[in-house]
């Protein structure tokens, strides 16, 4: 029996629209059964109690670069993507009639097209009608039937199984009853399948004959995420030849400059805590790391900050071992008798604690702190290439493609 991938969407989502033009060749190549199911985003916030995207509350950096994001994933998956002028469109029809329409994948990809290439408006009937023509669907029969209680009442359901199944968000997929949030996880869901994550066709590498030398680490130890790239972050930049400039900045303090919460997570819905706690889980399988979420959490991190930028040229020494010993030995990094314990553990010096209390040492974590807000940072970690800003652990490739030479158009 071929295992079968099922693909949750809504038309609304960028990322959904970047997965929808992967999803078919990832199945071809692992011999996987496609299941089309198209839900009601909106319905599954409401459901949630989330907040819709038209009201997100994001700051200013966040925003601007998840637009850049949605833009590189476009690039590199080598698609069109175009943000309508009337995002985010009421997509409740146009699901309907997907249903209704006798060809769901046909139906789906005309109306993504319509959506994220021409930029129309899909609450539009007349819009959705002309997308189904040129796709050689009969728009008449399916408008009609998206107005019946039947119609409704099957996308109705569909929202309720995406919710029940713990969906949070577009696109999700479903491999063995495993979820993957985000057309950034195909990866993973290609691997599940029996395949492998190059199946998700990005463009080749880029050669540039002379690549950029050196990248910048932003990292902030109260941050899981950034646990996980700081053990990658290294290997990531020799197999470009590069090597890592380290900066310890206060995460904190940056949230509360651009009006983020301290600590996002925990204003999650319990679905996506969820989810987040079981993708750290798979990231830290496939680095062959240990991870462990503290008892601390969340952590006060003024301290051991300053205490690895007091270390000097040993400060990626104390960085790996300030993380391991939060996110795998759970042990209090924010007191000092415990930092120097665990320094003196690792045969490193205890008096960089002490010395985390100098003027100079106080004015560089400030100093790496507002360069992180200059430059447009809204998490950790957040790593810099050039001229190009990159958030998250899950953004490592992207950072080596930058390494190797790639220039993202989208700034």
């Amino acid at each position: 029996m071929p295992k079968v991938l099922e693909f949750f969407y809504d038309f609304s989502c960028p990322y959904a629209y970047l997965a929808s033009t992967r999803v078919e060749r990832i199945a071809k190549a692992t011999g996987a059964q496609l299941e089309y199911k198209p839900f009601l985003l909106g319905g599954v916030f409401r459901a949630l109690g989330s907040p819709t995207p038209d009201v997100l509350p994001m700051s200013a950096p966040k925003a601007r670069l998840n637009g850049l994001d949605m833009q590189r994933w476009a690039e590199l998956f080598d698609v069109p993507l175009r943000m309508p002028a009337a995002h985010p469109n009421r997509t409740v029809t146009a699901l309907r009639a997907t249903l209704a329409s006798g060809d769901i994948p046909r139906a789906s990809h005309a109306l993504f097209r319509a959506y994220w290439v021409d930029g129309a408006d899909l609450s539009d009937p007349a819009v959705i009608g002309a997308a189904f023509e040129a796709a050689g669907l009969s728009p008449t029969a399916a408008l009609a039937a998206a107005q019946q209680a039947d119609c409704k009442a099957e996308l109705r359901k569909r929202t309720d199984e995406a919710i029940t199944r713990g969906v949070f968000g577009a696109p999700a997929c479903f491999v063995d009853g495993e979820m993957f949030w985000g057309q950034d996880r195909l990866g993973f869901v290609a691997e599940a399948l029996g395949g492998h994550a190059a199946l998700v066709g990005l463009l080749p590498e880029p050669t540039n004959p002379v690549p950029p030398a050196e990248l910048e680490f932003f990292f902030d130890f109260s941050s899981p995420f950034a646990y996980l790239a700081s053990t990658q972050i290294e290997s990531v930049a020799a197999s470009a030849g590069a090597r890592v400039l380290f900066r310890p900045f206060l995460l904190g303090a940056l949230f509360k400059s651009i009006g983020t919460d301290n600590v996002p997570m925990l204003g999650f819905s319990p679905a996506k805590q969820a989810w987040i706690g079981n993708d750290i889980a798979r990231h830290a399988e496939r680095y062959g790391i240990e991870f462990r979420f503290p008892s601390t959490f969340p952590i006060r991190s003024v301290l051991p900050l300053r205490t690895a930028i007091a270390a000097g040229k040993e400060l990626p020494q104390v960085m790996h071992t300030l993380f391991h010993a939060a996110w795998v030995n759970d042990r209090d990094i924010a007191d000092a008798t415990s930092l120097k314990l665990i320094l003196s553990d690792a045969d490193l010096n205890p008096a960089w604690v002490d010395a985390a209390a100098n003027p100079e040492v106080k004015a560089t974590l400030r100093e790496y702190t507002d360069r992180a807000e200059a430059l447009g940072a809204c998490g950790a970690p957040t790593c810099v290439v050039g001229d190009y800003v990159f958030w998250g652990q899950d953004r490592l490739e992207l950072v080596r493609r930058a390494l190797l030479g790639w220039k993202p158009k989208a700034g």
